[in-house]
């Protein structure tokens, strides 16, 4: 395997960039469930992106003809070294819903990154959404059992392209669970960038770290989802060993990004899950 140290880009005004796609409400005719623990997401994630060097673009609440129009437009402009999208909705295997309540195919957004204006860059995806509406018990299965062959599960791991990781916050027909302070799967992604020597991992390295954190730290809470737990998994199709996370010499000063945010650290409070 060859091993690629950044940067590869000439241009130092190019810059890595992130897009947070975010869906808390959803149109009140479309029966979806208001998602708590969106914005604090996004409020982390904002903050430890933004001190890697990345320039984010936050989106909240926004329909699904949004959703590809957003995406679409990040594809055709090329960054430094990498490109991260984060997709936080309800959802189902393959698809997530905007704000109106259409479905959003993963597929064609992860098709959009194979285009020149990112070939050879890297290319990672988080998924914060259920594939289905199984619950995890913790029950040890084969590795082979819960992956799907439908036709559309297939569809989408071809679509994803070269130089490109997808994490998903749960494996193929489960929920993924969201409660008030956020995501398990995000909030583990910032910890472990947040930690010393976190954004040195290769980047296969970070993806398994947050498979295990998730799988053996995290349990549901409440009378009716308690004991429950949460195994994300991710596809890669990197050629080579990339480090996206790690810090350059030439690191910029991003103190106005944090003013403008207003970030602020919440005390630590009890976890209570639901159902993404």
């Amino acid at each position: 395997m060859s091993f690629c140290n950044f940067p590869y880009t000439a241009d130092k005004t190019v810059k890595n960039r992130a897009l947070i796609v975010s869906v808390e409400n959803f149109f009140s005719d479309k029966q979806l469930n208001k998602r708590n623990g969106v914005k604090r997401d996004n409020r982390r994630l904002h903050k430890i992106l933004s001190k890697l060097g990345f320039s984010v673009d936050i989106r909240m609440d926004i329909n699904a003809d949004e959703i590809y129009k957003a995406f679409k437009a990040e594809s055709k402009t090329t960054v430094k070294d990498c490109f991260v999208g984060v997709i936080s909705s309800h959802g189902e295997e393959g698809v997530v819903f905007g704000a109106d309540g259409c479905a959003v195919k993963l597929a064609e957004i992860y098709s959009y990154f194979g285009g020149p204006s990112m070939a050879d860059k890297s290319k990672l995806f988080l998924i914060q959404a259920c594939r289905g509406c199984e619950l995890d018990g913790g029950v040890e299965v084969e590795a082979d059992s819960s992956f799907s062959e439908e036709e559309n599960g297939m569809s989408e791991l071809f679509s994803i392209p070269i130089d490109t990781a997808v994490m998903y916050a749960t494996s193929p027909g489960y929920g993924a669970f969201m409660h008030p302070l956020g995501s398990e799967l995000i909030q583990t992604f910032c910890k472990l960038l947040e930690d010393e020597g976190g954004p040195d991992l290769e980047i296969t390295r970070l993806l398994t770290r947050i498979n295990y954190q998730v799988a053996y730290n995290f349990e549901s809470r409440g009378k009716v989802l308690g004991g429950k737990k949460q195994m994300p998994c991710f596809v890669t199709r990197f050629t080579r060993e990339v480090f996206p996370f790690r810090k350059t010499a030439a690191a910029e000063d991003l103190s106005l990004t944090f003013a403008a945010m207003q970030l602020i650290d919440e005390p630590n409070r009890s976890r209570k899950s639901s159902i993404s």
